[in-house]
């Protein structure tokens, strides 16, 4: 969901009309029409409060060219499902080819309108155009999906005097919508959608039959029938980027029946009509379908713990909450025993992770002995494993957390000569599989080790501009992130892992790296904190450090950033929300902050924390 931005001021031609539940109020007034002359600095109005909705104005009878202009774009801003007031000021030809859905166009202070004086922009010629330009900050694709974007935005506008009615009309207009960004953050909200995952590397080792769910996050607007937007759009199938390594249970061509709205009823029930593309589905994949479903739907409204699928006048399986993780694992849902990190003496050390007690305990096994001291560590998501690099980074080791277990030899070794061009620290995927990233400056390489041992398998990334410093797999298995080193900026990237099968090899590949944090310089700690989000220390350019929460398609959700600390090194969250936020500070050592708490010292003497995965 997007952040609380301020917005700037924004003028008042034809303002839009607001509704409250108490009646018909008009928030902002008329202000009179202007007749000539252009508009400039189309700003973004200020928030709103997100549960007032908006309606537009129609165009007012012989407006003139900049009055049409402005009120088209205050149109756009409004909740009309269809943008019926906006295409009043088309002409019929243009208000038939326009496709709002195809994009949205997402400007710094939205647009700056000005006279096209390089045309025939001349009243009295009956023909005039206006140039919208603005600073682009996203853009919203066909797919609802976001993407942060830069650079000057600029599209022609041109208005004809239609002869019949003898008014001015837009006849010629960029497809898609253009929007200020922070009516934006008040128009629409991120929503996660989930999937399955599919990976080439499940079917190899033979995955048991609960799959993993993946989000996929959009964004809808959310006053425009948000739950019916979005499960339209999870029966649409995963956006581009997330399609490669992830499925759906729901057949090809399924839809929602024509002109359905979905509202759940009063014992948060919610019935779901489709067409009869799925009207043969079995037993055992219209579960999966209403997993996928409530998944979604809970993560837009709590109002929902069942759903009842039907295809036509037949029923064909209802589900409810409690039974939905046995159908599917998701990331949010799974809860760590221990949290865990370095003590003074560099041996792994743990502490419940939800009992409150800030008294570590050495793990058991070799790696709590302290016999190799360590600089980092992970531990496998089972609670079983660790895996933890040598002082100096050379030497990766993995050994059982039971009593009695030795370590044995290093199941990797770094030629880097100095430190910070060794081993970085390890993460281990839900399979099982460990990953690490070798800085060596000669062989630069992100290595898997399957199991945790044998042979490593350097992972290909085409596309990777730069050293690795830092990485995490994500809960689902099919996504990493990377803290990328290039030109002493640190950049947090977010792609996709894709397995292929080339007769008796497997290969790996990380795909389609793109930036969750366009706006910071300098990345120097991260971790996955959400099925789709990251929790992420940095600073902007000639920026203090801070800390923040990001969404991994670039967008910021919505809510408080954590409280601030100084000298921050590492941090660990837990996919879901129930477990403390925890840090190493420079200053203060490892500290958490428990749900509506301050941060709090656990410990001065210790640093790399982390939670499994």
């Amino acid at each position: 969901m997007g952040a609380d931005r301020a917005g700037g001021a924004r003028r008042t031609y034809g303002r839009a009309v607001t509704y409250a539940a108490c009646g018909a109020v008009l928030l902002t007034g008329c202000a009179s029409m202007p007749d000539h002359g252009d508009l400039r600095d189309v700003e973004s109005t200020p928030r709103q409060d997100t549960q007032v909705r908006v309606f537009a104005m129609p165009p007012r009878e012989d407006a003139e060219p900049p009055e049409i202009m402005q009120g088209f774009l205050e149109a756009l801003t409004s909740d009309e499902p269809q943008y019926e007031t906006a295409r009043q000021y088309l002409t019929e030809n243009a208000a038939q080819k326009w496709r709002p859905e195809l994009s949205t166009t997402v400007l710094a202070n939205g647009p700056d309108t000005a006279t096209d004086l390089s045309g025939n922009s001349d009243p009295e010629a009956d023909d005039y155009s206006f140039t919208l330009t603005g600073t682009r900050v996203a853009l919203v694709d066909a797919q609802q999906s976001y993407a942060p974007a830069d650079g000057t935005y600029s599209r022609q506008v041109h208005l004809v005097k239609e002869k019949k009615s003898g008014q001015w009309r837009i006849d010629g207009l960029p497809q898609g919508v253009v929007i200020g960004e922070s009516d934006f953050q008040r128009n629409y909200m991120s929503v996660n959608k989930y999937y399955f995952a599919s990976n080439a590397a499940d079917a190899e080792a033979g995955a048991a039959s609960q799959p993993a769910a993946v989000a996929d996050p959009v964004f809808v607007r959310r006053r425009v029938e948000p739950m019916t937007q979005v499960v339209r759009s999870l029966l649409n199938g995963p956006t581009s980027w997330l399609g490669p390594v992830a499925r759906s249970s729901f057949p090809t061509g399924t839809a929602l029946r024509k002109g359905a709205v979905l509202t759940p009823d009063e014992q948060n029930r919610l019935t779901v009509p489709l067409n009869g593309k799925a009207a043969r589905v079995g037993p055992a994949k219209c579960n999966e379908m209403a997993t996928q479903l409530l998944f979604t739907l809970q993560n837009l409204t709590p109002a929902v713990d069942e759903v009842e699928l039907r295809a036509g006048d037949r029923k064909l399986c209802d589900l409810t909450e409690d039974r939905a993780p046995a159908v599917a694992s998701v990331g949010s849902a799974q809860q760590a025993d221990y949290l865990y990190f370095l003590d003074g003496e560099h041996r792994l050390v743990r502490i419940p992770a939800e009992s409150g007690t800030t008294s570590p305990e050495t793990v058991p096994g070799a790696l709590g002995e302290g016999v190799t001291p360590l600089r980092s560590a992970a531990v496998a998501r089972d609670e079983h494993t660790g895996a933890g690099v040598g002082l100096d980074g050379r030497a990766l080791y993995v050994g059982s957390l039971v009593s009695g277990g030795s370590l044995g030899e290093p199941v990797l070794l770094s030629e880097g000569k100095a430190e910070a061009d060794r081993l970085t620290a390890p993460s281990w995927d839900t399979r099982g599989d460990l990953w690490v990233a070798d800085r060596d400056p000669a062989n630069p390489r992100l290595l898997l080790l399957r199991d945790g041992k044998g042979e490593p398998l350097q992972v290909r990334t085409p596309g990777l501009d730069g050293r690795i410093k830092s990485l995490r797999v994500a809960a689902d298995g099919v996504r990493i992130a990377l803290v990328v080193e290039k030109d002493d900026q640190q950049s947090l990237l977010v792609g996709r892992i894709e397995w292929e099968r080339v007769g008796e090899e497997s290969t790996v590949s990380i795909r389609e790296l793109r930036s969750a944090t366009p706006g910071l310089t300098e990345v120097t700690a991260m971790s996955w904190a959400g099925d789709s989000r990251l929790v992420v220390v940095g600073r902007e350019e000639d920026g203090v450090q801070q800390m923040r929460y990001v969404q991994v398609d670039g967008s910021t959700p919505e809510g408080p950033a954590p409280d601030a600390l100084t000298g921050v090194k590492d941090i660990a969250a837990s996919e879901g929300d129930r477990l403390p936020l925890v840090a190493y500070s420079s200053e203060d050592g490892i500290v958490w902050m428990p749900s509506g708490t301050a941060w709090q010292k656990v410990v001065k003497e210790g640093a790399g924390p982390v939670y499994p995965g």
